[in-house]
């Protein structure tokens, strides 16, 4: 590993090249930065990431003849430049997402990372986001990264050893934080049904937002819980301090907290931080069905941004337009369904912040179903729980009718008696 000047570290991106960005929190905005002030000596650059946290100037209009995106999941800061063209979308499973690399379906000529100093044996940490970034290392041309103490020493799959690093800067960067939401009555509501469906001895997914933290809220009186998530926040750490999460029950890394990246609060990157307890690992792996299903009572809770009176789980566009990516949600409905007493569970509210209903009739023109009516099996809103699954379609309508919101279940009964004569059956 050589340290040098961080202008000296990006110069090994040439036009042309795959530029890798790591996940999440772990965006090494520094050397995102220099790239970007590259523009006008590159051509055609392609970056692809998976979500990320912070600026991605790179994505401004300015620079289209510099750098062209392809996301690999649609974040915040990239939403825009995919809706008007200027960047673009892959959809595909994050659990296959290491495999485009590997395979060479998307050779990276760089990957630019955020890691831990090294130790004495010389290895430094990819912290919070192994993830992609795991496969991105092992397969990049060049390996450019921050060297920066504010990167958490996790456990798991994400030593890189400085041999493995081309280039290297040192930096001082606190990773960014993500605060955690104030809980609404109507999330709230949602996460005491979903807990009510969580045995003892449970293996949990859930992701970051306010569903999960309510859920994580409801969940003080349970025991023996175990976690198997592609990702967590600070929700857990609580759970962890309570003896509520031991993980005694899993078959698959009993006792540990098995993730793939993480974001929250400097809180949640202190728990990580050198803690035996909690192993980041590829997700290739974490989010494999058959790892998945091999843990007792997966239950998995999801959100989407609609759901129609079939099961259809609308989860990454409104409509034609892109708000998020496939993910993870697939990987882990299926490993809950094959898991032994598994519970596959999508959570959303029963209203957009408009009043719209979420349960619809027909989903919207060019919205992309995520979840299949065959793989779903629990919906759920603050009115309750629809269990869909071995029900045909008029039983599902009927079970989704009673958790949508009172003031559409007029209408959308109107418009199920339209499509099948009758809810009888």
């Amino acid at each position: 590993m050589k340290i040098v000047p961080i202008e000296e570290a990006v110069s090994v991106i040439a036009s042309g090249h795959r530029v890798f960005i790591q996940t999440a929190v772990s965006a090494p905005q520094q050397l995102i930065a220099a790239m970007t002030a590259r523009a006008n000596e590159l051509r055609a650059v392609e970056v692809v990431h998976l979500h990320t946290e912070g600026p991605a100037p790179y994505v401004d209009a300015a620079y289209i003849q510099s750098f062209h995106t392809n996301a690999l999941f649609v974040g915040a800061n990239v939403r825009a430049a995919v809706a008007e063209g200027e960047a673009d979308y892959i959809p595909v499973f994050l659990s296959e997402v290491p495999a485009l690399f590997r395979q060479g379906i998307l050779p990276l000529d760089v990957a630019l990372v955020n890691v831990s100093p090294p130790d004495r044996h010389g290895f430094c940490s990819l912290g919070v986001s192994v993830d992609v970034a795991r496969a991105a290392v092992e397969t990049a041309r060049y390996v450019v990264a921050q060297i920066n103490p504010r990167v958490p020493r996790s456990h798991g799959d994400g030593a890189v050893h400085v041999d493995q690093i081309t280039l290297a800067v040192e930096v001082d960067e606190p990773l960014v934080e993500i605060p955690r939401p104030r809980l609404t009555p109507v999330e709230v509501a949602i996460g005491r049904y979903c807990a009510g469906l969580v045995e003892d001895g449970a293996t949990l997914q859930m992701g970051i937002g306010a569903i999960p933290d309510a859920v994580l809220a409801a969940l003080t009186s349970h025991r023996d819980l175990g976690v198997h998530t592609e990702m967590f926040s600070d929700g857990l750490i609580s759970l962890v301090k309570q003896g509520v999460i031991t993980g005694s029950k899993k078959i698959k890394h009993p006792g540990k907290i098995v993730s793939s990246f993480a974001m929250g609060t400097q809180a949640l990157y202190d728990f990580i931080d050198d803690n035996p307890q909690v192993a980041m690992l590829d997700v290739a792996y974490v989010n494999d069905t058959a790892v998945i299903r091999r843990n007792p009572r997966v239950t998995a809770i999801n959100s989407a941004i609609e759901v129609d009176v079939t099961g259809q789980v609308v989860a990454d566009s409104i409509g034609t337009r892109m708000y998020s990516g496939v993910g993870g949600q697939m990987d882990f409905i299926r490993g809950a369904s094959l898991s032994r007493g598994g519970k596959p569970i999508i959570a959303l509210p029963s209203t957009t912040r408009r009043g719209e209903s979420r349960i619809v009739p027909f989903l919207k023109q060019g919205a992309g179903v995520v979840t299949t009516r065959a793989h779903v099996h629990y919906v759920v809103t603050e009115y309750g729980v629809a269990n869909l699954y071995g029900k045909n379609l008029r039983q599902r309508t009927k079970a989704l009718l009673h958790i949508a919101h009172p003031d559409h279940r007029e209408s959308l009964e109107r418009a199920a008696f339209e499509r099948f004569q009758t809810l009888d059956g």
